[in-house]
């Protein structure tokens, strides 16, 4: 039997904290080792305790969410953050990127959403609610400038791209790999690959370079 993913979580609303906390404790192969209610505690816990997988709201007292995601990833890079809040701004989401997150999902997300998200994210991979990625593509839809940055790119694959364009739909590495009967391993060499063409960390940071340099074409 592989080891649970351990999670610390984060928010300032303790009804919704705790029953959060209640509910991933029934969750196969999760395991809730802490919560916080404040940025600070936050941070402090996740040093102490080197989770897996931190859960963070936004917006909270003494130290924001964003604030404290980067004092985590300062501290213990290889522990990965969702942020789960409210905050449908996409401004919350560009920052949350830019500070190390490799998550971002909506309270409004079901239990068994945020448990496959947690999944997910502790294996590498990166998620963005499907409400949230919509607005994220309309927006950089609507730029008409594409990012001088887009140079290395060029050296893309038509693979690699192919791969990207399924990634930007939020697809995961297993979804991709049906789509274009290849191993997930196979699916997840080609991100890597693009990752270091690009000269980027991170999956939602390859979606937003690609769409804003108009590499990729969205319906």
């Amino acid at each position: 039997m592989s080891e649970p993913v351990r999670v610390v979580v984060v928010d300032d609303q303790e009804l919704f904290r705790r029953g959060l906390t209640m509910l991933l404790g029934i969750e196969d192969g999760i395991e809730v080792v802490g919560e916080a209610s404040n940025g600070i505690d936050g941070v402090s816990l996740v040093v102490s305790s080197v989770p897996d997988v931190v859960l963070l709201d936004v917006r909270m007292p003494k130290q924001s969410g964003i604030e404290a995601c980067v004092a985590i990833k300062e501290a213990v890079p290889m522990t990965k953050i969702i942020m789960l809040t409210v905050s449908d701004d996409e401004a919350d989401l560009y920052e949350a990127v830019k500070s190390g997150a490799s998550g971002y999902l909506l309270k409004d997300s079901s239990i068994e959403e945020v448990a496959q998200g947690i999944r997910v994210v502790a294996d590498g991979q990166s998620l963005i609610s499907p409400s949230m990625a919509a607005k994220l593509i309309d927006e950089f839809k609507t730029m008409s400038k594409p990012d001088r940055t887009a140079g290395p790119a060029l050296k893309l694959t038509e693979r690699e791209l192919e791969v990207l364009r399924f990634v930007a739909r939020g697809l995961s590495n297993r979804d991709v790999a049906a789509q274009l009967a290849i191993s997930e391993n196979t699916v997840k060499n080609h991100v890597r690959n693009i990752l270091e063409k690009l000269q980027l960390h991170s999956r939602m940071e390859a979606v937003m370079y690609a769409v804003r340099a108009k590499l990729v074409e969205l319906e």
